[in-house]
């Protein structure tokens, strides 16, 4: 059976990964609330990213900037005039449709880029309707959330909720960059909430009104091309590529290229290049099945108004190959923008050359609940000799990474006390209820890698049987040694090398 966004929407629902937001009121289209399973996944894969991009760098720093911001913020990024997107509006029941949406659901093509004239060209030419109507003239449809900043109604100031988290790095650049003493080239990293205002959110967690960011503004020198961090490992990645001419000619299908190939062939610069790289890395070390990944160059009709140059880095849903992250060349474009609309000097002073310099900048981004979506996706596996679905999620990840199960009721308090032993080094969950085969089949389904049971032989012999998720195998461990056992699990080393196996 083929499996659906919908199947996976109903199995974070039963299993308590996702819920819609408001259901009791009968939800609110493109808000989801994360259940119990969901926040632990979520953080887990938050916690990951947050550590290979940022923690593990000398030259990377975090901030969290406010949600509301000064109106003016989005004037000077160009969000108030040019964040928006097509709407298209029925004559008789006014529905509202996103217009490249639209297009590309009638007549399977990429409609990114495409102005008003082009898509009405399309409508009429292919005599396309919507349920029987026709369409209105195309309208631009600004996706920024506003609100009201003040307690006297009449007089409160209109503020956006904001529609990326990358404005807060620029302002706040030259504080940071004081404050935390770093040098060119440094970044600042984020990870928070988001707010559009969606023409029609779909696709369960994939496009919503509200949703988590996690990215950094990298400020290299103008002047500096030159990247040292880009390795051989780095110029020798293989990655599966849809660059702009094959998109131009009508392909759909990437071509494997390298790292390398593409600083030849200019397609970008060693920093964006490196940067790209790690992005790929990560989204590989996580789990993600690269044969269901693709980085695709934009065209130039679908650049952002700060972007020279972005690559998106695509995976393979149940509908369609779509965006989980992007990477953008921003340039000098938001530094510039804010020191006019400010008048403060967002610059930094250049020994060498002993003037002040604007940073240039490469701007890699996740949407990380379409992260969270793919690892699920990914993970989802209907096993028909157990009977059940076993999500084989990546150890390191998932939301409990061990379970503990006493063979039998009588056994509980023993067992209590192997979860005291295991609770301050792993996430863990304790289930005595049904058969032990039952259990299993409930851990499999909400990813736990390693289930501990005791039985009547392990109280008087003090050990425990851990049996592996993926493979469904068992071995034997000495309770004194199941911290360091599980541990060892985790770093990758065979079952079968930790324990004496149980046929």
């Amino acid at each position: 059976m083929t499996l659906t966004i919908e199947d996976i929407a109903v199995f974070c629902k039963k299993k308590g990964f996702v819920y819609p937001s408001s259901e009791i009121y009968g939800g609110i289209s493109g808000f989801w609330d994360f259940g119990p399973l969901g926040v632990e996944l979520f953080n887990n894969i938050r916690e990951h990213w947050w550590k290979f991009f940022v923690r593990s760098r000398a030259n990377m720093v975090g901030v969290d900037a406010s949600i509301i911001s000064h109106p003016r913020v989005w004037k000077a990024s160009g969000h108030i005039e040019n964040f928006g997107d097509l709407v298209l509006t029925t004559k008789q029941s006014k529905t509202k449709l996103r217009a490249d949406h639209f297009i590309e659901d009638e007549l399977s093509i990429s409609a990114d880029g495409m102005n008003a004239e082009e898509i009405m060209k399309l409508i009429k030419k292919h005599k396309l309707q919507h349920k029987g109507e026709d369409f209105e003239e195309l309208k631009d449809f600004n996706l920024m959330l506003s609100t009201k900043v003040g307690a006297d109604e009449k007089n409160a100031n209109t503020a956006y909720l904001r529609g990326e988290t990358a404005q807060g790095m620029f302002t706040n650049f030259k504080l940071i960059a004081e404050t935390a003493r770093q040098q060119l080239p440094f970044g600042i990293a984020q990870v928070g909430k988001c707010f559009r205002n969606e023409i029609a959110p779909r696709d369960f967690l994939f496009r919503n009104r509200e949703f988590t960011i996690a990215e950094f503004e990298f400020f290299i020198h103008p002047d500096e091309t030159t990247c040292n961090l880009l390795t051989k490992k780095h110029r020798s990645l293989k990655l599966p590529l849809l660059d702009s001419k094959a998109q131009a000619a009508g392909k759909k299908e990437p071509q494997p290229t390298t790292i390398e190939e593409m600083l030849k062939q200019n397609k970008l610069g060693e920093w964006h290049a490196y940067w790209l790289a790690e992005q790929y890395r990560w989204l590989l070390e996580v789990g993600l099945n690269p044969k269901k990944l693709k980085v695709r160059e934009h065209v130039a009709t679908e650049l952002s108004h700060y972007s020279s140059a972005t690559f998106d880095l695509d995976y393979t849903f149940p509908f369609g190959s779509k965006e989980i992250a992007g990477n953008a060349n921003r340039g000098q474009y938001d530094l510039t923008q804010h020191i006019k609309e400010s008048n403060e000097k967002l610059t930094l002073f250049d020994e060498a050359t002993k003037q002040h310099i604007v940073p240039r900048v490469i701007e890699p981004t996740f949407g990380m609940e379409r992260v969270f979506l793919a690892l699920l996706v990914d993970a989802y596996e209907e096993d028909k000799k157990r009977g059940n679905i076993v999500l084989k999620i990546l150890p390191q990840l998932a939301p409990f990474t061990v379970g503990i199960f006493p063979l039998v009721n009588k056994l509980e308090k023993d067992a209590s006390k192997i979860f005291g032993l295991l609770r301050d080094q792993f996430s863990c969950t304790f289930d005595r209820s049904g058969s032990i085969g039952r259990r299993y089949a409930r851990a499999d389904e909400i990813g736990i890698p390693y289930c501990v049971t005791l039985d009547f032989d392990g109280v008087t012999k003090k050990t425990v049987t851990i049996r592996d998720r993926n493979s469904a195998k068992q071995i034997l461990v000495k309770q004194d040694e199941l911290v360091a056992t599980i541990h060892q699990l985790l770093s990758g080393v065979a079952l079968s090398s930790v324990g004496k196996p149980i046929k």
